[in-house]
Parts: C-alpha cells; structure tokens; sequence
C-alpha cells in the first residue's frame, strides 16, 4: 500500500463513544436515534448492537465505554482493498484491539481511550497521518 496515499489519513475523535448490546427484537431507543457524528445500528439474529456517544447511553444499558473513534479519510473506492489490514496489522502486532466499523465512504476504527496513545504512535510509525478533531459535539 502507498504510504503516501490521501487516504492514509485518520482524524481522531474527541469524545468518548459507547457499544451497546440489547436483545435481538428490541426496538431501538430514542436515545439512538439522535443524529450524530456517528451511529451504528446493526441487528443480528442474536443480538442488536448500537454504537453511539456514550453521554447519551443510560447507565443501565449494557454497554463497553470508553472508546475513541479513528475516521480514515475517505471516500474510500469499495475496490480498495487493505486499508482495514494497514490499520489491523500494526495495531494487532502491538496487542491493541479495535472495533471496525465501515459506511459507504469509508471506514472507523473504535479503539480504547487507555490505548489510545500507543495505537497513534504505532498508526504513525506505519505511515498514517494522524490529525486531531478540531471541534466536538457537534452532528455531521
């Protein structure tokens, strides 16, 4: 892959965001339908999965925190192929899990807070540009 390829960006988000695990047939809540930077609704036959910003999940929702959101620059072609492995390879040969997720421009990247630090600096080692969200909070 060209390390120097446009799309071998990602902008770190500033908030904390939330995955949340609710029973396959629930109906999704309120709270995950306010539009936001970012929300990710996905039902399975076994479960329905909602990642949004944690300040808006209530405290008895099952639910991991305490994620940050890398965004690669997109719009991704969807013959691209390796961006997701360019970001997985180095990130897994360093033991720092991720959560993938990918619309149709391009792709996210959920990462602990408290790995946050160590997964830009392994990011940046293997060619990624890295750049700061600017403003957060507000809806894109």
């Amino acid at each position: 892959m060209d390390e120097d390829a446009p799309w071998r960006r990602i902008t770190v988000w500033t908030r904390e965001w939330a995955i949340c695990r609710l029973a396959p047939d629930a109906e999704v809540p309120d709270w995950a339908r306010v539009r936001d930077a970012l929300t990710a609704i996905v039902r399975t036959a076994s479960e329905l999965s909602i990642t949004v910003p944690a300040v808006r999940v209530p405290l008895d929702v099952r639910a991991e925190r305490g994620f940050r959101i890398l965004a690669v620059a997109g719009p991704l072609p969807f013959a691209m192929s390796g961006v997701m492995a360019a970001i997985a390879g180095p990130l897994g040969e360093h033991a720092i899990s991720l959560v993938p997720i990918g619309t149709y421009d391009t792709d996210y990247v959920l990462v602990k807070d408290v790995d946050l630090d160590r997964a830009l600096q392994v990011l940046a080692t293997a060619g990624w540009q890295i750049a700061r969200e600017q403003v957060s909070g507000s809806p894109r």
